[in-house]
């Protein structure tokens, strides 16, 4: 069957249409993104704007079209941090519903990190052994650590890459508030890595997400055009000489790296910032890149659900 999904994330609208059966590799049929950036829309008192609702709505409606236009036979809609923290989750996901015809299904943080990590595992396989899931969208950062399909940890921490942007002042940031920053993140990660070591050393450290793919994109790792079954990592030791690099470049400059959008550049410091953190923290010299992260898990887990024939 020919499956959709829609992640309304911090930073994005994603349509993923894929065709996929249980037992069966999902076959990613089309791909549609709109740039969002739902925190930009946000009051004072942390709800999310009449126009910023209009336009999700709008969006989300875009994508409908576009999902009907591929056939699509069963549509899914889901949003994270950026939705779910909002002051006026519900009547924004009411709007949504009204113009689109779409329930969003706002996922917990843990759930975030728990699906994603299904789709790593699916992607890796068992004989990966115990995997350690780091992934940071535009709102917050998901980990997950277990030797099944299921995580026996999964953390969610509001280290997104775009929420902390706005932390930052400059470009190229100032020194201090940057200093700060860093202090930030390692303390909220520092909190949660004795639950995350609890369960053991992983066999395999594997990133996912965007920002991670160009941090290992930046670092000398395959480019997309090459596929995704090329293998990619992100070893700390480039990452603890990219840093200090993208620290003194403008956003701009970022744009002018291998990999890097003009839309993810400001960002890329800020993720860089906690995906060395992470690393420094847990004990990992590097990270296993996933192209699947969480619009495959949702479909994953939806196929898990379908009833035997």
């Amino acid at each position: 069957m020919r499956l959709g999904v829609i992640d309304v994330g911090s930073n994005t609208v994603h349509l993923l249409v894929v065709d996929a059966h249980p037992g069966a590799h999902p076959l990613p049929d089309y791909s549609h993104s709109v740039t969002l950036r739902l925190a930009e829309h946000l009051t004072p008192e942390g709800a999310i704007s009449p126009e910023g609702a209009a336009t999700l709505a709008r969006f989300v409606t875009d994508c409908t079209e576009v999902a009907e236009s591929r056939g699509v036979a069963e549509l899914m809609g889901f949003a994270t941090s950026a939705i779910r923290e909002a002051g006026n989750t519900e009547d924004v996901l009411a709007q949504v519903a009204s113009s689109s015809g779409v329930d969003l299904h706002v996922l917990p943080g843990d759930d975030e990190a728990r699906v994603t990590f299904l789709a790593a595992r699916r992607w890796f396989g068992w004989s990966a052994g115990r995997i350690l899931l780091i992934d940071i969208g535009g709102g917050s950062l998901e980990m997950a650590v277990g030797l099944d399909e299921e995580p026996d940890v999964a953390v969610s921490l509001p280290l997104g890459a775009g929420r902390l942007t706005r932390d930052l002042r400059g470009d190229p940031p100032d020194t201090a508030r940057l200093r700060e920053l860093r202090r930030r993140i390692r303390s909220e990660i520092a909190g949660v890595q004795p639950s995350l070591a609890r369960v053991g050393a992983p066999q395999l450290a594997v990133g996912t997400s965007k920002t991670i793919r160009s941090l290992a994109r930046v670092c000398g790792a395959a480019p997309r055009a090459e596929g995704p079954y090329v293998p990619r990592t992100l070893d700390r030791s480039d990452l603890a000489e990219l840093v200090p690099r993208l620290a003194g470049m403008t956003a701009a400059e970022r744009a002018s790296l291998p990999g890097v959008s003009v839309a993810r550049a400001p960002q890329l410091l800020a993720g860089a910032l906690v995906v060395e953190a992470a690393l420094d923290l847990l004990g990992i010299e590097s990270l296993s890149i996933c192209p699947w992260a969480l619009r495959e898990g949702l479909i994953l887990r939806f196929l898990d659900g379908l009833p035997d024939d």
